[in-house]
């Protein structure tokens, strides 16, 4: 490419002659693709990961569906046909319904309970100081180090002596103290990132520090409280230590201890379809649940880092 530079007039009764300067302009050269092995060595790492979660997963629910001659006998080969006298079964025969809905409640309440103290308590840490502040946060960070098999025998006296063991709501208690250090530690770094200006202005309208947590702050936090909500959800339904301690009656068992009952109970005449079926229905909420709100998941991962 040729450009050509035409310098600026000369007055003419100057009797000097300018000259055109023509100047040749480089070539561009092609751009080298910066990063591409690496680009292709992550990319391929994270196939192989997929490909290692998402078999068993298919798998599962494949398997669900057969009968227990067709587990052994051809284990990889698609279901002859659907076998859905496997899930009745399961659900029906080995109680996975009574399971199912002690889950819910327990789920359900611990996770309400967890995320509104956990907020309240995040809020106040994060937009308030106070003597003080700092230590308490502390001690909610010092308790997700605290390791929960070292709490077992003390928590089982504890409970056993309030009154609460063997019932719904003593482990709905346990399950919201068990996850609220990890969703203070979570929403407070969350609610350090929101503008203040919002709350200020709220202030100066007259309004009072509840209405301008829960009608401002709090749903300006809905990324981040789905975030922590799906972590705990997730931790919450796949628990098995808690409720195998402190729930020892049969009738109030939740799915992780059906599941082992649905195992064990029949020792080497498993009903090895029924319990894959069982298997998948304690998976399906937990996929539906992150499939759902995935997006909100990473908006509030990725909040702080955008601020």
């Amino acid at each position: 490419m040729k450009t050509t530079e035409t310098p600026a007039p000369v007055p003419a009764e100057s009797g000097i002659t300018v000259a055109k300067i023509e100047t040749v302009a480089p070539k561009p050269r092609p751009e080298k693709r910066e990063g591409g092995v690496l680009n292709v060595f992550s990319h391929g790492i994270l196939v192989i990961w997929a490909i290692m979660v998402v078999t068993p997963l298919v798998w599962a629910v494949m398997t669900s569906f057969k009968d227990d001659s067709s587990i052994f006998g051809s284990p990889w080969s698609l279901p002859d046909k659907l076998h859905f006298d496997n899930w009745a079964r399961a659900w029906t025969d080995a109680n996975m319904s009574d399971y199912f809905l002690n889950t819910v409640l327990v789920v359900g309440g611990s996770l309400i309970g967890t995320l509104v103290l956990g907020s309240m308590a995040a809020y106040v840490l994060a937009r308030f100081d106070f003597p003080g502040n700092r230590f308490i946060y502390f001690l909610f960070i010092g308790g997700m180090s605290f390791p929960i098999m070292l709490a077992l025998v003390p928590l089982f006296y504890v409970v056993n002596n309030m009154g609460l063991l063997n019932t719904i709501h003593g482990l709905i208690l346990v399950y919201i103290a068990y996850s609220l250090p990890f969703t203070v530690f979570f929403l407070t770094a969350f609610f350090r990132t929101l503008p203040t200006s919002v709350a200020e202005a709220a202030f100066v309208d007259g309004a009072s520090h509840t209405r301008t947590f829960f009608q401002i702050m709090l749903p300006m936090a809905k990324p981040g409280l789905i975030s922590v909500g799906i972590f705990n959800f997730l931790g919450q339904w796949n628990q098995y230590m808690l409720p195998t301690v402190l729930n020892t009656d049969p009738d109030k068992r939740v799915l992780t201890q059906g599941l082992v009952q649905l195992a064990v109970s029949q020792g080497y005449k498993g009903d090895w379809s029924g319990l894959f079926a069982g298997l998948v229905m304690a998976m399906l909420p937990v996929l539906a649940a992150y499939i759902i709100f995935q997006r909100q998941v990473v908006q509030g991962l990725t909040a702080g880092a955008l601020k």
